[in-house]
């Protein structure tokens, strides 16, 4: 098994890491490439990397745990909370459609950019001006529309909700109850010893390609043995109550639940990809299999981002 791994991490070029487990067991974890390829820093196990989208997850745990407390529903339109602000939003737009991609507003994040028109980023100030001037694209709930912009709307709801800043909410709401300390929002132009580099298809680094610092809809940094921590937490209950597990991982909108994509296979996954970034993360409740590829270079791996397939549920 480990061979053929090694084979196909040489063959896509892979940086990153790879962790299976199962329960307290680990059956697989390597780290491949580096960290810094200027320095020639490689990577490790326990390295941080960007996960991209694969923030969206924690950004719902943060959104229904409020509604849990009775501070938000999902029934709220994004009109009570944002007041006059993003007036361009539906006025029928709920936290339910924001949390399922079935909002229908329009999206600051043109995923086809290249590179994205946002690098800048780095408050909630800076995220709610480049949210601002996108019209209705469809009525709300009448399509699923993948929407990066849907997400930070929600952190933006939240964080009005709640009062505190959005990184401190995703730290004492979800990071902390999982045990995750080696998981939060840094600067790309900043990043602390133990933490990759991501790298563009030309060699070049992606720090001028994605915002200075990720917001509820993208770009915190974790690692693979954070994730290790993360799916037995949330399914146990210690970050949202375990009713509202299962609203989450019920199906809401093409194969996705509130925050997490059900692939139809029994299991509940995270994905995120960007510039220099490649991430998922897949857990199957019926067997414990925990399987996460973190990595921090545009091929992400190819076939080994189907690494769960490669573990038996025995």
């Amino acid at each position: 098994m480990q061979g053929e791994i090694d084979r196909l991490a040489g063959e896509h070029g892979f940086s990153g890491v790879l962790l299976v487990s199962r329960g307290d067991e680990t059956l697989f974890a390597k780290a491949y490439g580096h960290a810094h390829l200027g320095y020639g820093v490689e990577n490790t196990v326990d390295t941080r990397f960007a996960i991209a989208s694969g923030t969206k997850g924690l950004t719902a745990l943060v959104v229904v745990g409020l509604v849990a407390e009775g501070r938000l529903r999902l029934e709220t339109t994004a009109r009570e909370v944002l007041g006059d602000d993003l007036p361009l939003i539906d006025d029928r737009v709920t936290v339910e459609h924001l949390l399922t991609h079935t909002s229908g507003i329009g999206d600051y994040c043109d995923e086809e950019a290249d590179p994205p028109p946002t690098p800048l980023l780095a408050t909630s100030a800076d995220y709610l001006a480049a949210l601002d001037g996108y019209p209705q694209i469809s009525p709300p709930g009448t399509e699923f529309r993948y929407h990066n912009g849907a997400f930070a709307v929600l952190g933006l709801i939240a964080e009005r909700i709640a009062g505190i800043p959005f990184a401190d909410l995703v730290r004492t709401r979800v990071t902390e109850p999982a045990g995750m300390a080696d998981t939060a929002f840094l600067r790309s132009d900043a990043l602390p010893g133990r933490t990759a580099t991501g790298y563009l298809e030309d060699g070049r680094t992606n720090v001028f390609s994605l915002p200075v610092v990720g917001y509820a809809d993208g770009g915190i940094y974790s690692s693979a043995p954070d994730f290790r921590k993360f799916w037995p937490a949330f399914l146990a209950g210690r970050i949202v109550p375990r009713e509202w597990v299962d609203r989450m991982l019920s199906p809401h909108a093409d194969g996705y639940g509130l925050g997490f994509w059900l692939p139809g296979d029994g299991g509940v996954r995270l994905v995120g990809g960007d510039h220099g970034v490649t991430f998922l993360s897949t857990h199957r409740p019926s067997s414990g299999l925990t399987a996460t590829l973190i990595s921090n270079n545009h091929r992400g791996g190819g076939p080994l981002l189907r690494l769960d397939e490669f573990f038996t549920e025995a």
